[in-house]
């Protein structure tokens, strides 16, 4: 299913959005769709002289603001056609889809899903969320869960990546398979 809404949106969003394909991160109840934006003019992001580690601290927030007006002007100027492709893909594969950007270092979600996930957890696990809690590190359990989930994600990115590329070869075994399986 992950390689056919991909290219579903490779040929569906329009050329002139994003200066690489677009990321398209499919679940079982969301379909993300990111897109990297060109660097806005004469930010240390676009320049070609190579300084841009040089840059010092104005020079940063002119460019992260730059890059935020960007993302702030692609978001308006193309909300009528993303809310149409939209209602296309959930329509076609039956999952709500999520839109964001990339531009200039700045990364922002306009749309997300905030889906509940039921679980049971032991004691000693409940108190692991709890510290988070009381530490101020997170509002509630599920906050905490939520950052124990991006934190684990940050930290086993290579190895969950790869677990995700396992999964989608069963995936493709399982659809070469015989057919009339139970489907």
């Amino acid at each position: 299913m992950s390689t056919e809404v991909q290219a579903w949106f490779a040929g569906r969003l329009p050329d002139d959005w994003f200066t690489e394909p677009a990321e398209v991160v499919v679940d079982r109840e969301e379909i993300t769709i990111v897109g990297t934006l060109p660097a806005p003019e004469g930010t240390a992001a676009n320049a070609e002289d190579g300084d841009a580690g040089a840059e010092d601290g104005d020079g940063a927030q002119a460019t992260r603001a730059a890059a935020e007006g960007r993302i702030k002007r692609f978001r308006e100027q193309t909300r009528e056609q993303r809310i149409e492709i939209a209602r296309e893909a959930e329509h076609r594969f039956r999952r709500k889809v999520a839109w964001g950007a990339r531009c200039a270092g700045q990364h922002e979600m306009f749309t997300t899903l905030s889906v509940p996930v039921m679980t049971r957890l032991r004691q000693s696990e409940r108190r692991v969320l709890d510290t988070l809690v009381d530490a101020g590190v997170a509002r509630s359990r599920s906050d905490a869960l939520a950052w124990c989930v991006r934190l684990t994600g940050e930290h086993a990115d290579a190895w969950l990546a790869e677990l995700r590329d396992a999964l989608r070869r069963v995936e493709e075994v399982r659809s070469q398979g015989p057919a009339g399986s139970g489907e």
